[in-house]
């Protein structure tokens, strides 16, 4: 019986997804895939090629994933945002550390969807700088980045955030993360509007 092409190719994207997150590429086994995939390990390279374009595939997956989930439009509270990339990453931590390790493997070398990718990012700046009544700025870039950076830190090192947390009363690290970015933006925008809770302040 002949096996359904898209099906075979989501189930090894899926068991892909499980072995580079729990190893990374390096420590990656196609075998291993293959086997929680069920199916033959030749069927990786027909479909991706290598074991480098399967990682590649496989984070640009999970990226496409918190775009759609997550996406920032201009008007949209930047605070917000940044709650929003937290609950997200709350819920799927493997993105964090699929992210984690393509940082080490490739360090400051081109990435194989590198133009694809800032393009995404292109967008989102011009739209947080639209959202401020700005044009796109280096301001406006580096504040994209801390807010993305804000969000997704306590997920990434989730050791860190326990013994820091563990130090005194628990908070509600949602809450005062958001709050934090509605200051943190309130300094950084160098002139237009300003976003105040709740929305953008006309």
């Amino acid at each position: 019986m002949t096996q359904d092409p898209t099906s075979t190719k989501q189930r090894l994207l899926s068991a892909a997804r499980e072995e580079f997150a729990a190893h990374g590429i390096a420590g990656a086994r196609v075998d291993r895939i293959a086997e929680l995939a069920g199916v033959n390990k030749e069927r990786i390279y027909g479909y991706f090629g290598s074991k480098q374009k399967l990682f590649d595939r496989v984070v640009a997956q999970a990226l496409d994933e918190l775009a759609e989930a997550v996406p920032l439009r201009p008007g949209d509270d930047p605070a917000e945002y940044v709650g929003r990339v937290y609950d997200f990453h709350r819920a799927n931590p493997v993105l964090l550390r699929l992210s984690l390790w393509e940082g080490l493997h490739h360090r400051e070398g081109a990435l194989s969807d590198e133009e694809h990718r800032a393009t995404h990012y292109e967008r989102k700046v011009a739209a947080l700088a639209e959202t401020f009544g700005t044009e796109v700025s280096p301001q406006v870039t580096s504040c994209l980045l801390s807010l993305i950076a804000l969000a997704a830190w306590p997920h990434a090192v989730p050791q860190m955030s326990r013994l820091i947390l563990a130090a005194g009363p628990e908070p509600d690290l949602r809450a005062q993360l958001v709050a934090f970015a509605r200051q943190a933006v309130a300094g950084a925008v160098p002139s237009g509007t300003v976003p105040a809770e709740g929305g953008v302040r006309t």
